[in-house]
């Protein structure tokens, strides 16, 4: 087939251009003698022609008028159309680029910068497209329909057969595109990044973005040299997404979009809708398909047999990085699982793993949110750890951030040349604490691609809950802002309705999506209703947030600041260790000892005990006991299970050798760890523990006020009403006869777990033996006990 010639005459632009093509190399005029001559194209093509219904003399048949000649036109781009795609600004570069019918055949337009020639391929037939000029080549072929083909692009010592991306239909189909621009794609993953396919029986990758306010997108990558003239996308329609399938692209290519602004200027973003992406500081995206076979199957189907309120629920928070420093998920997933599960632990927690640039943010300032972090693994990896974890009875908590992300000119902050995941008011968009941009709740897109990131790890990665970070931040639009640096919402108040509704869609959608899974909330205030349904609503107005639990920030200032002081003080501070019951069951709560009070000064759990290192550790086991004992679920951040004595750093992680035989402490960190362990133990066979958590019935005081003596005491009760007493001595005396009242049906109490014990590094002060309840009533109950309280302690004791 050679293209037949154009009727508009040449093109004055191409002068240039046709005497540089007759200067090409001899690799270009090899690639033509290839073609087939013009007689013989022509004959096959009249042949394929439909004869004419003349009559013998040739003459038009009585009463018809012969057809108008057609008139070819040049298959040449117009000046606009060529000068938008050399800019990158062209919308619809499909509509142009690619094999159309025209009047006189096909045209054939192709875009491919720095080749020196192209032969249109289809079957048998070839022909070499004219040279345009900066990479166009152009053809009229006289032909009906538009054939399949395939091109030969030959280059400077290379030649590639290879397909046209432009002679694809879009790979999206309306539906995506609908629920896209109503904000409603709750698998929105699945529709924007870049996605491994078969299209049109052609394999290759779907690239789609969205950037509604770009002039143009282009993409690039390692397999266009990082140049994207070439590969412009086209705009779908009004939704702001821009989309190419590229044949013979696979998984593991690295790419990003290149978009031109509305100034005109480019800039090179990684995809938000990412899966995978190059080890920091690089920051490519990486296209992604996942190969892994889950082997969770029974954890998934047991795990939703009970709400997290009313289950045992101790959680060890994990920075993967620093736990065992420079592990790899599945090096992780060999000692991790095993260790935990040692514990005792119902959960881990990990503190972000989603993409981040710097490592000294831990994590919570995230670039690549649908992407776990490169630095110890591809996806797949991190997959195998999740679910070797589950197969070792552990689920698997995950920290995530949707209030702020980094302003890394790459990355999301003005995307697109303009606000576009952030608020378009700068006092609205600046996180004034950490530096970073807030996300515009209010828009749908950007609530969808939250909204669907949520659904994402818990479907793609089976992740069996989510602790959002910084709540409190999103919720008040005065979060740390001075007056005249915020505007009040529409009803005048501090209250931010948009991040409400983002939070209460997120967790109606993941609940509803997702069995069994739990979202928990750090929120540092007194917000009404964090942990309760979104459509039952408060004395505030607005709906509850819909979490499952809630940290409790205020109990951990309020007990540490106790712990803090020496025993002899403590008598003026005793409400901080009781006024956590005043509002226990406002929500549903968790007790977190998290990294947060263990860094930048804070000093570890076991170095802000006051006194000696014998009280410096009893001191800590005793609050583990209280803490383990108090009504909600428990988390301690890692290397407090050991009482390590440093702060937390995740240059290096926990001080393990601290455990190590030959460190003559050792003993001492072990002790701490055996109490740990038991506190599990017993605490996941004791209802009474965690199966009442969120209602009072589940809890009575014993004494409460006995401030003079430092001794708190309280009933915990599971759904029939088996108690277990719990008390705790925060002075470092002992307490002999000590009387306290207790319930009159049971017929002797024995302890099950103290502090105090020798094997964890104590005394050994305790009641060895059962004791049996006197008929003397004390605290307005109708029998009483006389206990031996060890120094610095809490003693469990249940029914015999």
């Amino acid at each position: 087939m050679t293209p037949r010639p154009s009727s508009s005459g040449p093109d004055p632009k191409q002068t240039g251009a046709k005497k540089a093509a007759a200067k090409k190399p001899a690799a270009k005029k090899a690639a033509a003698k290839k073609t087939v001559g013009k007689k013989e194209v022509a004959k096959k093509a009249v042949a394929k022609k439909t004869p004419d219904k003349r009559t013998p003399a040739g003459k038009p048949a009585a009463g018809k008028r012969a057809a108008p000649a057609e008139v070819a036109v040049s298959p040449r781009l117009d000046s606009g159309d060529r000068e938008r795609l050399l800019a990158g600004t062209h919308h619809d570069p499909h509509s142009v680029l690619g094999a159309h019918p025209v009047p006189g055949g096909v045209a054939f337009r192709i875009f491919r910068p720095y080749a020196l020639a192209v032969t249109v391929l289809s079957g048998e037939p070839r022909a070499e497209l004219h040279d345009d000029g900066d990479g166009f080549f152009s053809g009229l072929l006289p032909l009906g329909d538009v054939p399949a083909y395939r091109l030969l692009v030959t280059y400077e010592g290379a030649v590639q057969e290879v397909e046209d991306p432009y002679r694809f239909l879009p790979t999206l189909g309306d539906l995506d595109l609908h629920l896209i621009g109503e904000g409603r794609h709750e698998q929105l993953w699945q529709a924007l990044g870049a996605h491994p396919v078969t299209h049109e029986g052609v394999a290759g990758t779907r690239f789609t973005v969205w950037a509604p306010n770009a002039r143009g997108v282009r993409v690039a990558g390692g397999f266009n040299f990082w140049d994207g003239t070439g590969h412009p996308m086209r705009s779908l329609g009004g939704t702001g997404v821009w989309e190419l399938f590229l044949p013979g692209i696979g998984a593991g290519e690295q790419y990003k979009f290149e978009i031109t602004r509305p100034d005109g200027s480019r800039t090179f973003r990684a995809d938000p809708l990412a899966r995978r992406t190059e080890v920091p500081p690089a920051t490519s995206s990486v296209v992604h398909t996942s190969e892994y076979t889950w082997g969770d199957e029974d954890w998934l189907a047991r795990r939703a047999q009970a709400p997290a309120h009313e289950a045992p629920l101790s959680v060890y928070e994990v920075h993967l990085a620093s736990w065992r420093p420079g592990l790899s998920y599945r090096e992780l997933a060999d000692q991790l699982p095993a260790y935990v599960a040692d514990l005792g632990f119902t959960h881990v927690e990990l503190m972000p793993v989603a993409e981040h640039p710097f490592g000294g943010s831990w994590g919570y300032q995230v670039t690549g949110f649908y992407a776990p972090t490169a630095r110890l693994g591809d996806p797949d990896d991190f997959r195998y750890l999740v679910d070797r974890l589950h197969q070792a009875g552990i689920g698997v908590l995950m920290d995530w951030v949707p209030a702020h992300f980094p302003r890394d000119d790459w990355a999301l902050a003005e995307f697109d040349g303009r606000p576009l995941y952030e608020h378009s008011d700068p006092l609205r968009a600046a996180h004034p604490d950490w530096g970073t941009l807030e996300f515009d709740f209010g828009r749908r897109e950007v609530r969808n691609f939250l909204v669907a990131n949520a659904v994402y790890w818990c479907e793609e990665f089976h992740i069996d809950g989510l602790r959002v970070d910084a709540v409190a931040s999103m919720l008040y639009l005065d979060y740390s802002r001075e007056p005249g640096q915020w505007t009040p919402n529409e009803h005048g108040g501090r209250e931010n309705p948009d991040a409400v509704a983002f939070l209460q869609e997120m967790n109606a959608t993941v609940y509803r999506r997702v069995p069994g899974v739990v979202t928990v909330a750090e929120e540092s205030t007194a917000w009404d209703g964090v942990t309760r349904a979104t459509h039952h609503k408060g004395p505030s107005g607005f709906g509850g947030l819909g979490f499952g639990l809630k940290w409790n920030m205020g109990w951990m200032h309020d007990s540490l600041t106790y712990m803090s002081h020496e025993p002899v003080h403590r008598k003026y501070h005793h409400g901080e260790m009781t006024f956590s019951m005043v509002y226990a069951y406002s929500e549903n709560y968790v007790l977190p000892i998290s990294h947060d009070e263990v860094v930048h000064g804070k000093k570890s759990l076991v170095s802000k005990m006051p006194g000696d290192w014998w009280q410096q550790r009893a001191g800590e086991r005793a609050y583990l006991g209280f803490m383990w004992a108090h009504p909600g679920k428990q988390l301690l951040f890692m290397g407090q299970e050991f009482a390590q004595g440093a702060e937390w750093s995740e240059a290096h992680g926990p001080d393990w050798w601290l455990l190590d035989p030959g460190y003559g402490a050792a003993a001492d960190h072990r002790g701490v760890l055996d109490l740990v362990r038991d506190l599990n133990t017993v605490y996941r066979a004791t209802p009474a523990l965690w199966q009442r958590d969120t209602h009072p019935s589940g809890f009575a005081w014993v004494v409460g006020d006995a401030a003079e003596d430092n001794v708190l005491a309280f009933l915990r009760l599971d759904a029939d009403g088996t108690p277990l007493l719990a008390v705790s001595n925060f002075a470092p005396v002992v307490r002999a006869d000590y009387r306290l009242g207790v319930p009159d049906d049971v017929p002797a109490w024995h302890e099950v777990l103290n502090t105090d014990a020798a094997r964890y590094g104590g005394g050994d002060v305790g009641n060895p033996d059962p004791v049996k309840p006197e008929p003397q009533g004390w605290h307005g109950r109708p029998a009483s006990v006389r206990l031996t309280l060890p120094p610095l302690a809490t003693v469990w004791l249940r029914p015999a």
